[in-house]
């Protein structure tokens, strides 16, 4: 059983890897390519202005040779958009395959379908959005590298307590449900949820690190 649910979600998450893929590819790409472009422009306005104030002491300008590309921007943007996505979406299918056989007959009596679809939904609100209106990405080719340890742990410290009151807030909504009936149960149960992710929201630090010159659109 469970071996069949991990292989059927693994083949899932090939199919929403092609498809966020496809999406990315056509979509993300071209702001990719324009961040890109804004952050070399800013290199280069900073570079000329330590140039000029170099000039103005009677100082000499040192022309820095350009770093040389690791990676290709051909093969970011191709190879390694499609490795990287197709693992994360195989995995993630799987990772909630496993979850689906964990949750089947404990949040309820509902069908398998409604049981997927809620898990979905639930798992999408805790680990994606939640964590994301508190942290949400900053542009490409925008960011502190300094500061790249600090924003990872507190975006995925952020996702592990929305997730983990997510969990919370279902098995509170379990244990109320002969006293208060179904619908009771959920109120409570996601009053309670929405109390602990706004009182950490608040407690976390904020993260804005997108620059004043950076263009919205």
């Amino acid at each position: 059983m469970a071996g069949t649910l991990l292989l059927r979600g693994m083949l899932i998450g090939i199919v929403a890897g092609l498809l966020c893929f496809s999406f990315l590819k056509i979509v993300g790409e071209p702001q990719v390519d324009r961040a890109i472009a804004f952050e070399t422009q800013l290199d280069e306005a900073k570079a000329g202005a330590a140039a000029q104030a170099l000039i103005a002491n009677g100082l000499p300008v040192l022309k820095e040779e350009p770093e040389p590309e690791l990676v290709s921007r051909r093969v970011q943007a191709g190879i390694g958009l499609f490795t990287g996505v197709l693992v994360y979406n195989v995995a993630f299918g799987g990772l909630f395959a496993l979850a689906f056989g964990l949750a089947y007959g404990r949040m309820g009596d509902f069908d398998p379908r409604t049981t997927a679809a809620l898990l979905a939904a639930l798992g999408f609100i805790a680990v994606y959005i939640v964590p994301n209106l508190k942290y949400p990405a900053n542009p490409p080719s925008v960011g502190e590298p300094a500061t790249i340890g600090m924003r990872t742990a507190l975006y995925f410290s952020m996702i592990a307590i929305s997730l983990a009151a997510m969990i919370a807030a279902g098995m509170l909504r379990l244990r109320l449900l002969a006293g208060h009936g179904p619908w009771n149960a959920f109120l409570i149960a996601a009053g309670a949820y929405l109390i602990v992710v706004v009182a950490v929201c608040l407690g976390l630090p904020p993260v804005n690190e997108v620059p004043a010159e950076f263009p919205a659109v």
